[in-house]
């Protein structure tokens, strides 16, 4: 019983979506009405508002990582089956008819919430590929493959590292659009103004 509530908390917790809630707090046009689509911090920066992305960034990256936390906190073997409900959560929301984000803030935030050597170097990851190819759906891409590995590496192939293995794929998943833009070199660059992502 305690699992179950464990894991319905999270997924309840990763509905959230606070590419709403804060386009909405600062009375900023509804994040799935414009570019992309997309209710996540990339879009959300496509209204000039720097503040607006960081607080959704930020939002979307802490409930990954509380609801790792609490869970370690009260029932320690339902923190990789949380992990998963709170990025299941961001991706097909309840509260937003099922349709949410790609997960790319709230996966950072779990796997911080896993082991932060784990989020660390998936950060490095992304970091390096946005620098050398100015993508950040490439660098998403590249960063969940890593995760999976470095899960696997520093804590072992169990109940963890299959919980970032299915984000992993499902984050790559969300982006299959960006897969067929970046393969005919239509993607957006960080920096650029487009209307994709």
């Amino acid at each position: 019983m305690q699992t179950a509530l464990t894991v319905a908390a999270a997924y309840c917790l990763g509905s959230v979506s606070f590419a709403i809630v804060v386009s909405r707090l600062m009375r900023l046009p509804d994040p799935r009405s414009y570019g992309s689509g997309n209710p996540g911090a990339t879009n959300v920066l496509r209204t000039g508002r720097k503040t607006a992305a960081a607080l959704t960034l930020a939002g979307d990256a802490g409930k990954g990582w509380a609801a790792v936390w609490l869970a370690e906190l009260f029932v320690p073997a339902a923190a990789p089956l949380a992990a998963l409900a709170v990025f299941l959560g961001h991706l097909f929301p309840v509260f937003h008819r099922f349709k949410g984000g790609k997960g790319v803030a709230t996966a950072a935030g779990v796997l911080f919430g896993l082991d932060w050597r784990v989020g660390l170097g998936t950060l490095a990851t992304w970091l390096i590929i946005v620098a050398f190819f100015r993508y950040s759906s490439l660098a998403a891409m590249v960063s969940a493959a890593f995760a999976a590995f470095f899960t696997a590496f520093l804590l072992g192939f169990e109940a963890s590292a299959a919980a970032v293995f299915v984000m992993s794929a499902l984050l790559v998943w969300r982006h299959k659009e960006n897969i067929v833009r970046l393969a005919a070199g239509t993607e957006t660059r960080i920096g650029e103004k487009s209307e994709a992502s």
